[in-house]
């Protein structure tokens, strides 16, 4: 910088403001909350690849580890850029043009940070914005002007904590030897239990003589241990290679019970972990392949990341006010109600929307199942389900169907997708459909039973006491937990008729029943004689007939 400015009329201010900016730390610099500051250095520089003059600002908020430490702004496509031109009154030129944004950057109320086409990009003009990067690079490439880099974003992490909590840093400070390590015969370090907690700010170690007054093991002078301790994601971060081997006394875990365990099959927690947390997980993990204490590279096998549970749009805090006691909900509704509407709000990588409307829900639905069940016991308990179900009546067999099919939904939600609000949804729906085969005289009793035994099982999960509750009532003699989760019979699924949509231009006009096996012509010539389909496409002329197999008929009419 003092190369550049040498000699020019802004000098003076220049250096008087990187002497300032030397002040501050990186983090106060580049904070998103910083104010972006700058000046002129009175120098240009020319853009190779259109041979413009650029003026060279010095800014506050550029990062010297991103590429060389100087940048080419795009205030039309970066924030802090943007925030930056507009404060100096420097150009703004839109380079990337979406569906909506104008092309002149002084109309701009914000950065356009979006995909789009280029613009005032010269023969790159109409290239999507990949497209645009790979071909600048290989032409800044074949011309001499620049290559490609990758540019990571990983920083050094200060992993001292001035708290008592933490693993110990293995380090003696010797006035004669300097900083020494502890020998491996002498770890771990251990943290004393009888320290004093004083609010200074400092870690309870610095008072703890016992602690870190100690020898120098290379000369044997008076030496101080290193009283900092380790942030807490060291400890965290290899937790799950220790469950390996719980009870191991003489090493972290063996190779022979890591090799059995790792990786972990599924990962569950907060959006909060996923970045810092899991990183530094994988960064032991292939540490410690490296050194040959483990047989696997990666920690995790699949991710799930859980939202958080919020009431009146924001995260539940006491400052708030906006707690909800689960005692309470638990004391009016019961652990059940509170379960299911947990998981039945919303899926679990989103955040959930507390409602006491939804809590109700829940409640009333539990209730419907209490009556179903209850209102049942007396005619089921004497029935016994047969090896095979030939001869059903279609009610019977309608009621068959829905059992198994919602079996095989709710396994898959489960097991395969942790979609446990859908699985619950398809449990509320074969709810209904025994109501529904109930309220009939003739009932086939095995069906019924089979359905609502079903029904209780795929529900245990996400309410576990009511269903152990009414299994018991059932006559069974053993806990429904303990019971194998039901299969799907492929034969039940088996359908002489199943329900079409009837659509004009994508509006549904009616439902009906159709053969299972009925042809795509056999869906045409249907659709177009049904009666309200022919109604309202009398006076229209029909473009197309889109057909989906087993799910809908849409007549396209022109207008």
């Amino acid at each position: 910088v003092e190369k550049l400015v040498a000699g020019r009329p802004e000098e003076k201010q220049v250096k008087e403001f990187v002497k300032r900016m030397q002040l501050l730390s990186e983090m106060a610099r580049t904070s998103t909350e910083a104010e972006k500051e700058g000046v002129f250095t009175g120098a240009y520089a020319i853009n190779p690849m259109n041979g413009e003059k650029v003026p060279i600002w010095i800014a506050n908020y550029v990062l010297m580890d991103y590429g060389t430490g100087a940048i080419m702004a795009v205030p039309a496509h970066d924030q802090r850029d943007f925030d930056f031109a507009r404060k100096y009154n420097i150009p703004i030129r839109v380079v990337i043009k979406g569906e909506d944004t104008p092309i002149d950057g002084s109309q701009l109320a914000e950065a356009y940070t979006g995909d789009g086409l280029m613009v005032n990009s010269g023969s790159f003009d109409g290239l999507s914005v990949e497209e645009g990067k790979a071909k600048i690079t290989a032409y800044m490439k074949e011309h001499g002007i620049g290559e490609g880099t990758v540019n990571f974003r990983l920083r050094d992490w200060l992993i001292s904590r001035q708290r008592y909590w933490g693993a110990p840093i293995p380090i003696i400070y010797c006035p004669q030897c300097g900083t020494v390590p502890v020998p491996e015969k002498d770890l771990p370090v251990l943290l004393p239990t009888d320290v004093e907690f004083r609010p200074s700010g400092e870690s309870p170690l610095n008072y703890a003589e016992d602690f870190y007054k100690t020898s120098c093991p290379v000369c044997g002078g008076d030496a101080r241990r290193e009283t900092d301790t380790m942030d807490t994601f060291v400890c965290s971060s290899w937790y799950f290679d220790r469950y390996c081997s719980p009870h191991e006394t003489e090493l972290p875990f063996t190779r022979e019970a890591t090799d059995y365990w790792m990786a972990v099959d599924q990962y569950i927690g907060g959006v909060e972990h996923a970045i810092l947390h899991l990183m530094y997980a994988r960064f032991f993990t292939k540490f410690l392949y490296d050194i040959k204490m483990l047989s696997v590279q990666e920690p995790f096998t699949n991710l799930l990341t859980q939202g958080m549970v919020l009431k009146d749009g924001a995260k539940m805090s006491k400052s708030r006010g906006n707690v909800v006691s689960p005692e309470e909900i638990i004391n009016a509704y019961g652990a059940d109600t509170a379960r299911l509407f947990i998981l039945f709000a919303s899926p679990p990588e989103r955040d959930l929307e507390w409602s006491d409307q939804g809590v109700e829900g829940a409640y009333r639905f539990l209730n419907r199942v209490w009556r179903l069940v209850t209102n049942s016991i007396e005619a089921l308990q004497s029935v016994n389900l047969p090896a095979d179900y030939k001869e059903l009546d279609p009610a019977a067999k309608a009621l068959r169907f829905k059992t198994h099919a919602t079996i095989k939904k709710v396994s898959e939600d489960i097991e395969e997708r942790f979609n446990f609000n859908t699985a619950i949804s398809a449990i509320m729906e074969l709810t209904n459909a025994i109501n529904a085969y109930r309220d009939q005289e003739e009932q086939d009793l095995c069906v019924l039973k089979e359905a609502i035994q079903t029904l209780l099982v795929l529900l245990c999960p996400f309410s576990p006491h009511i269903t152990e509750e009414l299994w018991s009532m059932m006559g069974n003699q053993t806990s429904i937990h303990l019971q194998s989760w039901p299969v799907y019979d492929p034969e039940a699924l088996v359908q002489d008729e199943i329900e079409i949509v009837l659509q004009i231009s994508g509006k549904v006009r009616d439902r009906i029943m159709v053969p299972a096996q009925a042809s795509e012509d056999d869906l045409r010539a249907i659709a177009l004689d049904n009666p309200k389909i022919k109604e309202l496409t009398k006076a229209q002329n029909i473009a197309k007939i889109i057909i989906v197999p087993g799910k809908l008929v849409n007549v396209v009419v022109k207008h």
